[in-house]
């Protein structure tokens, strides 16, 4: 029987997230297999996959906040604001400071409205924007929220006539680092672009506990789902009556701050609880 749990994947660079999808199911076994957090082809690092009943944990993991390494090319700007669209602008980057594409990008930080490339996974009438994009159609997505927590630059180089600013990020699920590269571009008039992106942390998840696909494939490493609930969310120990009325979706008399995970005396994971309406109410129920 296939294990419940999460399996962490360092992503190679080259191959799509559904690419990872498929190795995990041949190794293990089931097709019972989703990610949280798509990565493009271009980026590597830190992809959160489930397995089995830990599918249903994924949609709360994706909103957890994810850190970044990252390049962003300055001086140039491409279709898809990184490095695999077609370059539609070069600028020179002589007159920019080095001091100057500092202040810029520090700049994003705090509580942003950001325009997501054209060519995201974001849908639009049912059909993903990057398949519009590729169909023809001239695509304006609206602005949204997002929250970059910290912003560090790390190293600023001369490249050449470009400029390639290293740096690093903690941002909320759903923030764009090729709009950043992007939008600093626009702000010192020169253009940008992102030629290197590496994730590495999705929530509580970073890469010293994620595994090769050459790793997997000789030791194919799962995190059980319950070792997965603890590092992910608050957790509360029940009683047998309180496990019990877990196992129907029954309210409890808790009160919670966050998305909880609820254990069993034994350590059984059994559901994720939420504070609602006076009382902690399941947000997903992991048992019958």
């Amino acid at each position: 029987m296939t294990v419940s749990g999460l399996v962490l994947v360092d992503k190679p660079a080259g191959i799509t997230s559904h690419d990872v999808v498929s190795r995990i199911r041949r190794l293990a076994g089931t097709r019972k297999v989703g990610h949280a957090g798509t990565l493009d082809p271009m980026a590597t690092g830190v992809l959160v996959l489930g397995i089995e009943r830990a599918t249903r944990l994924l949609g709360h993991l994706m909103l957890s906040d994810k850190a970044y390494d990252a390049t962003v090319r300055l001086g140039v700007a491409t279709t898809t604001d990184d490095a695999e669209g077609d370059v539609v602008a070069t600028s020179s980057t002589n007159a920019v400071t080095d001091d100057a594409v500092r202040e810029v990008l520090t700049e994003f930080t705090g509580d942003l409205l950001q325009v997501p490339t054209a060519v995201s996974a974001i849908k639009i009438g049912g059909k993903r924007a990057y398949q519009r994009v590729r169909e023809g159609e001239d695509v304006q997505l609206s602005a949204r929220p997002v929250t970059v927590h910290e912003l560090v630059v790390r190293d600023v180089r001369r490249p050449g006539d470009a400029i390639d600013a290293d740096i690093s990020l903690r941002c909320s699920s759903g923030t764009y680092v090729r709009a950043i590269a992007r939008d600093a571009g626009v702000r010192l008039d020169v253009g940008g672009h992102l030629t290197a992106l590496r994730r590495t942390a999705v929530g509580p998840y970073g890469l010293a506990g994620a595994r090769t696909l050459e790793q997997l494939a000789d030791d194919f490493e799962v995190v059980p789902i319950a070792a997965a609930a603890r590092a992910a969310f608050p957790s509360v120990e029940l009683d047998d009556d309180a496990s019990r009325r877990v196992r129907f979706g029954r309210p409890l008399d808790l009160e919670l701050r966050a998305p909880t995970a609820v254990f069993a005396p034994d350590g059984e994971f059994l559901a994720l609880y939420e504070h609602r309406d006076g009382k902690a109410r399941p947000v997903a129920v992991f048992v019958g």
